[in-house]
């Protein structure tokens, strides 16, 4: 499920395999675009935003991509067979002499001018991996609705950037708080440390393979209660439970969080 870290080393691998170098082959397989000749120009850097892709080309031109639930973007030597799927599924091709990139099962995928991208990423709040993160702003913004739930406010990208499902859990287990409290309910320093927490987890598995959560080594026990249904907490021994938060599933443990759970959000 990408998050900022994910997305985060997708532009790193598609910024280190193409990035000042010339498209020999570009293919992007969506009916708006299908026309367009990107060969011959110069990919000059893959920028994170967010969630969001920003592949700056020659010419004042970027595509953009986001990855939503399950794209990717794959790196492989040029010739080389691609694994990332179908073939059906791959929505865009790019590559140089040396290695290819392809996008596979991208929900977003357009050619945008590069001076537009405001357009289409500037809605979004401080990107927690971005070189301009402003924590002063994120907070301000994460409690600028007092009776919004927390989870809602952390997956809500116009706050702070880069929060997905995984850490929206997360990082309320962290605060010891349910996703379900309002955040006009949390002690006055929560926010600000709410806010710290999430980017010295992302900044922290960014260059990792696997994300965790947790200083805990035990196998199997990379994250405190996101997947963890029914297993006890890393913390209490209580159960971890699952119910949903709008349309997302999430984890909290009754025991070490307080507020509202999910049993009285979701009349369950």
């Amino acid at each position: 499920m990408p998050e900022g870290d994910t997305v985060w080393q997708a532009a790193h691998r598609l910024h280190t395999a193409l990035a000042g170098k010339v498209l020999t082959r570009a293919d992007l397989r969506v009916p708006r675009f299908a026309t367009a000749d990107l060969t011959g120009r110069t990919l000059l850097d893959v920028t994170p935003r967010g969630k969001h892709l920003l592949a700056r080309i020659e010419g004042g031109l970027t595509l953009h991509s986001h990855l939503r639930m399950d794209g990717a973007w794959r790196v492989y030597a040029t010739g080389e067979r691609p694994r990332g799927g179908p073939e059906h599924q791959i929505r865009a091709i790019l590559g140089n002499a040396e290695s290819t990139a392809y996008g596979y099962r991208l929900p977003v995928l357009e050619l945008i001018r590069t001076a537009e991208e405001a357009n289409v990423v500037g809605h979004l709040g401080p990107d927690l991996l971005g070189p301009d993160w402003d924590p002063e702003e994120a907070v301000r913004r994460l409690a600028a609705d007092p009776a919004r739930t927390l989870g809602e406010a952390l997956l809500d990208q116009r706050n702070l950037a880069g929060i997905g499902n995984v850490y929206k859990s997360e990082l309320a287990f962290l605060a010891a708080v349910t996703p379900w409290l309002p955040v006009g309910e949390l002690a006055p320093e929560v926010p600000a440390r709410l806010v710290a927490t999430a980017h010295r987890l992302l900044e922290a598995n960014k260059e990792r393979p696997d994300r965790r959560t947790t200083t805990t080594r035990r196998p199997g026990t990379p994250l405190h209660v996101y997947g963890r249904e029914g297993r006890p907490c890393l913390r209490c021994g209580t159960p971890i439970r699952k119910a949903e938060l709008g349309d997302r599933v999430t984890y909290w443990c009754p025991g070490c969080q307080r507020g509202p759970d999910g049993n009285h959000h979701t009349g369950n």
